[in-house]
């Protein structure tokens, strides 16, 4: 609405703390250093994928190298009553099921629902179009999705941990 502040606790600060606590938390483990990691956070999505889509027309590093893309979208609005985690793109590489398969997760606690597609309207779709494998992390729509109301006092924070620890 014209005038109004929209925070976008969850649409997307939700995804970006999400990933500085991923930067934060590899940077402490020596063994996952031995990688390389870019972490980005793309501006555009809602007008046509516009972040996402220059850099990968665009890159500023060879994407022969980039191995897959996890894109945190949404993550901060874990239904406590559902308790469901979407993963996106599971057939985008053969080697999500069994990474998937292999993750413990007690499903009073959390449960996740895969979907094999690795298009959507979030930034994912176009690192799947340029034939990089892809999982997209997302916990539901819900009524305040793009308006003034996305504030940060209803993000689920326990929830977003159990996503975090998955």
């Amino acid at each position: 609405k014209s005038g109004q502040i929209h925070n976008g606790a969850d649409d997307n600060a939700s995804g970006v703390s999400m990933i500085l606590s991923l930067a934060k938390q590899i940077k402490k483990n020596k063994k996952w250093r031995q990688h390389n990691y870019v972490f980005i956070a793309f501006s555009g999505e809602e007008q046509g994928l516009l972040g996402s889509n220059h850099f990968v027309k665009h890159p500023s590093i060879d994407l022969k190298t980039v191995l897959y893309m996890l894109n945190y979208d949404m993550v901060g609005r874990l239904d406590s009553v559902k308790k469901t985690l979407m993963v996106y793109g599971v057939g985008t590489s053969p080697a999500w099921k069994t990474a998937l398969a292999s993750v413990q997760t007690d499903s009073s606690q959390i449960k996740i629902k895969t979907t094999e597609s690795g298009t959507g309207s979030s930034d994912h779709t176009s690192f799947y179009y340029a034939n990089i494998p892809v999982l997209h992390f997302f916990t539901g729509q819900h009524h305040d999705y793009h308006t003034p109301s996305d504030d940060e006092t209803k993000i689920n924070y326990g929830g977003m941990l159990q996503v975090y620890n998955i």
